[in-house]
């Protein structure tokens, strides 16, 4: 057993004398997978690579569209609503024997002065005369108060619920508080906070009724 351990171990350092000369260095061998592996993980990241650029050229692309829509709208279209922080609406210290006392629509005509403050909050540049009034959101006969928080520049005719249809609900409203069928307060609340669904909820109708 001691004579062919020895042999084995005889045979091992002749072969490893012999052979392990022959063989590469190891860093060649290893450095070159390493560049292939590094080759290899770009060419599948490429496609992915490509795929990002196109989202980001797209997204990019959107971007500008949209910036160009905001920017060719004119500034001069408004909503059916006023803007919350513009025209939260504002009342006189007024009873109900007070707006049903006369019609006080007349004496509460909104100055030139008052009203160009409105269309410029509004951003509203050469607005038409034909095409907005301004607009009292609470109004008079409900007791609403001549102050710029209660004003705001109203559609004529560019959309379904415009100036017309809304002072049918100031008069419907101004009759209804006269008549005892409704508190002032809840009126001046409901025009306030969204007339159109005042519209709604005192003509029971989900459009505006034809005149």
């Amino acid at each position: 057993m001691r004579g062919l351990e020895s042999a084995i171990s005889d045979f091992i350092q002749v072969r490893s004398a012999t052979l392990d000369p022959q063989l590469p260095p190891a860093a060649g061998p290893r450095a070159l997978l390493k560049a292939r592996l590094a080759e290899s993980a770009r060419q599948s990241a490429s496609p992915r690579r490509l795929v990002l650029a196109q989202v980001a050229g797209a997204l990019g692309l959107a971007g500008v569209a949209i910036a160009l829509v905001l920017f060719l709208v004119p500034r001069s279209a408004t909503p059916s609503v006023p803007r919350r922080q513009l025209t939260p609406g504002a009342v006189r210290s007024v009873m109900k024997s007070d707006v049903c006392a006369v019609n006080t629509g007349d004496a509460f005509v909104v100055p030139v002065a008052l009203q160009r403050r409105v269309f410029e909050e509004y951003g509203i540049r050469n607005a038409r005369p034909d095409a907005y009034e301004v607009d009292y959101l609470i109004t008079p006969e409900l007791g609403g108060a001549s102050d710029i928080r209660n004003l705001w520049p109203e559609p004529y005719a560019s959309t379904v619920w415009n100036a017309r249809v809304k002072d049918a609900l100031e008069q419907r409203l101004h009759q209804m508080v006269c008549d005892g069928q409704l508190d002032l307060a809840t009126a001046q609340h409901d025009i306030a906070t969204d007339w159109i669904a005042a519209y709604k909820k005192y003509f029971n109708s989900s459009r505006p009724r034809q005149n």
